[in-house]
């Protein structure tokens, strides 16, 4: 019996001492392919309706939450964070919308440009990747004159969008076109007002501005609806067709995991924080009711999803599914 061990593990002996001699005698493999590192042109396509709806990714910025939170405490806002595994300073999105509508190219929002550097300007390169060209903008919709939002009109010192209407609220150009109103808000908004009107003065010039009051008719489908609070004149779009709806709220979300569940908390960029307050609880309950999908342009891309009541006050977001198909949201 004891032969018959001996010869079992022979081959076994054999076998090993065969791979530490081999582990001794080979070159450790040197790396030959370097990382890319980078991301494709980011964009995300789906249907309200008959109407094709593209987001694309301007860029992101580093989002300085512990620094901008009104309403919250910086451990509170670390906390909520911290639940969805985020830090207290976290990569921010920058989204705006495209919308095909039976020919008629929209933008909603245009990104930053180049005023936000490197983080921000990939909005051009997102509509080629998508298919498009912004010559083909027929109209671009403005939710409000801020840097991340307006930036995108100009891009290295050019107008990016040859034939585009530029259509803004009144409101939001009296005020940001208006250098006198620079006393009436804090350091932070004080550098968005020669920034928006060097943006906006190509298409002044060209007569290509066109400014809208609250309720007027703009696009059929698309409704203008007047959501101050951020900014004097900020303005949501709501895009309806064949029974579906989506809402374009600009900023009336900054910090998804912190506003969602807590509408109550504020950001040092609303030009007035109790009507902005108001205007988010009330666009965030009216979307969960009526269960639209909504577009946020700072929430991760692409920004669209519903929003999900779980308490009395209490919201969460729902992504919309990702799809190669053709669905309906």
């Amino acid at each position: 019996m004891r032969s018959l061990i001996l010869f079992a593990a022979a081959p076994l002996a054999l076998a090993l001492a065969s791979h530490a001699m081999a582990q001794q005698t080979l070159p450790s493999a040197a790396p030959s392919t370097a990382q890319v590192g980078g991301q494709a042109p980011g964009y995300f396509r789906f249907f309200v309706g008959r109407f094709e709806v593209t987001a694309l990714l301007d860029g992101t910025h580093p989002f300085p939450s512990d620094k901008v939170a009104v309403g919250a405490t910086e451990d509170q806002v670390a906390a909520t964070l911290k639940d969805d595994f985020l830090p207290l300073r976290y990569e921010g999105m920058i989204n705006a919308f495209l919308v095909n509508m039976d020919g008629r190219l929209v933008l909603i929002d245009t990104g930053a440009g180049n005023l936000y550097g490197k983080d921000g300007g990939g909005l051009k390169r997102a509509i080629a990747a998508a298919g498009y060209t912004p010559d083909q903008v027929d109209d671009v919709f403005i939710t409000h004159l801020h840097e991340d939002h307006a930036g995108g009109l100009v891009l290295d010192g050019q107008p990016v969008f040859s034939k585009a209407i530029i259509h803004i609220p009144r409101k939001e150009a009296d005020f940001w076109l208006d250098n006198r109103n620079q006393a009436t808000v804090n350091d932070l908004l004080k550098p968005f007002f020669p920034a928006v009107q060097k943006v906006v003065l190509p298409y002044q010039q060209s007569g290509r501005v066109k400014l809208f009051d609250e309720g007027a008719a703009l696009v059929p489908g698309l409704t203008p609806i007047a959501a101050p609070g951020h900014t004097p004149g900020h303005t949501v779009y709501l895009l309806q067709d064949g029974g579906q709806s989506l809402l374009f709220w600009g900023d009336t979300v900054h910090m998804a995991p912190v506003q969602f569940p807590d509408p109550n908390v504020a950001i040092r960029y609303d030009w007035n924080v109790p009507m902005a307050v108001a205007a988010r609880e009330k666009l965030i309950a009216q979307a969960a009711s009526e269960k639209w999908l909504v577009a946020g342009a700072h929430i991760s891309f692409p920004g669209v999803g519903h929003i999900r009541r779980t308490g009395a006050d209490r919201f969460e977001w729902v992504p919309l599914n990702y799809t190669l198909n053709r669905t309906q949201p």
